[in-house]
C-alpha cells in the first residue's frame, strides 16, 4: 500500500472516478436539473418577523390518515432502512401521516406539523404534498407546512434505496401517490378539528435508554412533550421529540411498522384514555439509537427484538406521562422558512439520483458541480420559551451541543470550527427536529469527516484509530454540516 500511495495510485483513481462523474452530470438531461425558485414555489416562508405579542388563546387541531396499503402482502413493498431486497411480509402495527395545525390568534396565520412513519421523505415528494394543500384553498391563512419522518426502519421506502438492489428504485409509484393524498387529506382534516385551549411544555431525562456508536459519546437525552388541553374537555394531544434511531426491530424484520413511537403512543393512549400523539425525532446522526443495539444487530445471539421494541416504547410513553415540570405556552408562534444549496459530492448518491432511484431536487452549479437545494426553518413557541430547529436530515448532536472531538482524535486533527445551535437561539428550551422537510442523510462535522483513500463514499473508511467512518457513506459531503449551521445563524439573526 506503501507503494502505491508514494505513486499517488489513490489519487489517480479518485481522479479518474471524478473525470467520469464530471462527464455524466455534463450529459445528463436538462431536465434532470432545476432551480431554486422552482423547487421553493410550495414552501411558505413564514414570518417575516417575529412578534412578540402574544394571541389570547390557542387553537390546535390533530389529524391522521393510515398510509400501510391494504394490498401490503399481495404487491411488492420494499421495507427500508437496513437491507435491500427486502420485501414486506407482513404488518405489525400501522404507518401513519399525523398532522397537526396550530394557532396563535394573532392574525398572522397557523402553522402545519406532520409525522409521517417513514426512513426519511424527499423535499421534493414534500413539495408535492404541499402543493396538494395549498391548491386545495381548504386552510386559509396558512404560513409554514412542515413535514417530518420519524424514521423508523421497517417501513415502506420512501426514498428509493432499499429495491432489490442498490440502484434499482425502491419506491412505488402507486404507494407515493397515496402516500401524498393522504398526508395531505390528514393536514385538511387537522384544519378542519381545530378546537381553542391551552398549550404546556415539560420535559423528562431518559437515562441508560440511548447509544452512541460512534465518537464523541454524545447525545441529547431529553424527552420534550408539548401539550394540548382543548377547553372542551375532549383529548388532549401530546406532541412528543426524542432523539434516538427508531430502529429496535432490527435487521431481520419483514414487517412493516412505526417502530417504538407506536408502543409509546400506545401507552400514553392507555394512560390518558385516548389522547392524540405524534412523535418527531431529534439529533440522531453519530449513530443515536437504543441502548441495546449490539444485541440487536449482533448475529450469533438470539435477541427478542420484538418484545425490545415495545418495552421501550412503552417506556418514552411512561416519561411522557411522568413529565411533573410542565410549564404553560403563551399563545404565539413564530417560524421562519429559508431554501439552501448543499454541495453535493458524494458520487454514490448523486449516481442513485441521476439513474432515478433518488428524487431530492439538484442544481448544476459552477465546474460541472451539484448541489441539493433544501430547506432549513426556526420556530419559536411561547414568549421565547421553546426554540425549534428544523433541519433537513440526521443532525450529529456536537452540531448543537459543540462537544466535538478535540484535534488529536478526530480523523483530520483539527478543532471544529463552527456557532453551534445551542449558541444561537436565546428561548428557555431548544430542541432540533431531525428528517424536517428533507432528508440529507448525516450532517457530520467536517473535521471529522473522512473518506475511503480509494473508493470515496462507495467504501467505508476507517482512521488512524480503527474508528469506522460509515456514515459518510450516507452524507451528501462534508460542506454540509457548515452550509446547514450558517444557513440557520443568518436566518434566526434575521428574526431577533
Amino acid at each position: 500500500m506503501a507503494i502505491l500511495r508514494f505513486f499517488r495510485i489513490p489519487n489517480l483513481v479518485r481522479g479518474i472516478i471524478s473525470v467520469l462523474l464530471s462527464i455524466i452530470i455534463l450529459f445528463v438531461p436538462c431536465s434532470t436539473f432545476t432551480t431554486e425558485e422552482a423547487t421553493s414555489e410550495f414552501m411558505l416562508a413564514g414570518d417575516e418577523t417575529f412578534s412578540y405579542t402574544a394571541g389570547d388563546k390557542w387553537t390546535l387541531g390533530f389529524a391522521q390518515e393510515v398510509l400501510t396499503p391494504e394490498d401490503v402482502t399481495a404487491a411488492t413493498y420494499y421495507i427500508a432502512g437496513y437491507n435491500t431486497n427486502n420485501p414486506a411480509k407482513g404488518v405489525l402495527d400501522d404507518m401513519y401521516a399525523k398532522a397537526v395545525y396550530i394557532d396563535d390568534n394573532t392574525g398572522r396565520g397557523g402553522i402545519i406539523l406532520c409525522a409521517l412513519d417513514c426512513v426519511g421523505i424527499s423535499r421534493a415528494d414534500i413539495n408535492d404534498i404541499r402543493q396538494l394543500v395549498i391548491e386545495s384553498g381548504k386552510i386559509p391563512n396558512l404560513k409554514s407546512i412542515n413535514i417530518c419522518a420519524t424514521h423508523t426502519h421497517s417501513a415502506i421506502d420512501t426514498q428509493g434505496l432499499w429495491g432489490s438492489d442498490f440502484y434499482s428504485d425502491g419506491k412505488n409509484e402507486d404507494f407515493m401517490q397515496s402516500l401524498k393524498e393522504k398526508t395531505a387529506a390528514a393536514i385538511i382534516k387537522a384544519y378542519e378539528a381545530r378546537e381553542d385551549g391551552k398549550l404546556y411544555f415539560g420535559t423528562a431525562e431518559a437515562d441508560g435508554m440511548q447509544a452512541d456508536t460512534r465518537t464523541p459519546i454524545d447525545y441529547d437525552k431529553t424527552v420534550t412533550s408539548i401539550r394540548f388541553d382543548p377547553s372542551d374537555g375532549s383529548d388532549d394531544t401530546y406532541i412528543v421529540n426524542f432523539a434516538t434511531h427508531a430502529e429496535m426491530l432490527g435487521a431481520k424484520t419483514t414487517v412493516v411498522s412505526a417502530d417504538f413511537p407506536a408502543y409509546m403512543t400506545n401507552e400514553i393512549k392507555a394512560q390518558t384514555g385516548g389522547a392524540n400523539v405524534m412523535f418527531i425525532n431529534g439529533s440522531v446522526g453519530g449513530l443515536i439509537t437504543g441502548d441495546k443495539i449490539n444485541e440487536i444487530l449482533d448475529k450469533t445471539i438470539e435477541f427478542d427484538c420484538l418484545t425490545y421494541t415495545k418495552e421501550y416504547g412503552k417506556k418514552v410513553g411512561e416519561l411522557v406521562m411522568g413529565i411533573t415540570n410542565e410549564k404553560e405556552l403563551a399563545p404565539l408562534v413564530n417560524i421562519k422558512s429559508e431554501t439552501i444549496s448543499v454541495p453535493c459530492d458524494n458520487t454514490a448518491l448523486l449516481l442513485a439520483r441521476f439513474i432515478g432511484v433518488l428524487n431530492n431536487d439538484v442544481v448544476k452549479t459552477k465546474f460541472n458541480k451539484v448541489s441539493i437545494i433544501s430547506e432549513v426553518s426556526y420556530m419559536q413557541l411561547g414568549n421565547k420559551q421553546i426554540g425549534v430547529y428544523m433541519i433537513p436530515g440526521e443532525l450529529y448532536p456536537e452540531l448543537e451541543s459543540g462537544n466535538f472531538l478535540p484535534a488529536d482524535e478526530a480523523a483530520n486533527g483539527v478543532e471544529a470550527d463552527y456557532k453551534v445551535l445551542s449558541e444561537m437561539s436565546d428561548c428557555e428550551h431548544n430542541f432540533v427536529l431531525g428528517l424536517c422537510n428533507d432528508e440529507l442523510g448525516y450532517i457530520i462535522p467536517d473535521n471529522d469527516f473522512m473518506l475511503h483513500e480509494w473508493f470515496p463514499y462507495f467504501n467505508i473508511a476507517y482512521d488512524e484509530a480503527g474508528r469506522k467512518h460509515y456514515e459518510e457513506t450516507n452524507s451528501v459531503g462534508p460542506d454540509a454540516a457548515r452550509t446547514i449551521l450558517e444557513a440557520m445563524d443568518e436566518l434566526i439573526s434575521s428574526v431577533k
